[in-house]
């Protein structure tokens, strides 16, 4: 019987030893989980930014040409050529 009752205790050993290490593992992934929300977060953030240092960069780029940068005048003739088609489109639907 004694050697029931060892095994018995052994096993309940176990069992709150195993306990404490889910409960640890489950608080290490809840930080984890918050830790990658505040990532991704941070990660929104800057694909915004990016965005909009990449829209002031293609605006910068369109004004240099425009002042006679020789550099982007390509892409500023098209751009320019692009709105003067959308306007005559809107026209064409106004007078119709």
């Amino acid at each position: 019987m004694s050697n029931l009752s060892e095994i018995v205790d052994s096993l309940e050993n176990r069992i709150g030893k195993l306990l404490k290490r889910h409960e640890k593992l489950n608080m290490a992934n809840a930080a984890l989980e918050e830790e990658l929300k505040v990532l991704q977060s941070k990660q929104q953030q800057f694909e915004e930014e990016i965005e909009a240092w990449t829209e002031k960069c293609n605006s910068l780029k369109m004004a240099n040409s425009m002042l006679g940068s020789d550099q982007h005048k390509r892409e500023t003739k098209l751009k320019i050529n692009a709105l003067i088609r959308e306007i005559d489109h809107c026209i064409s639907q106004l007078s119709e």
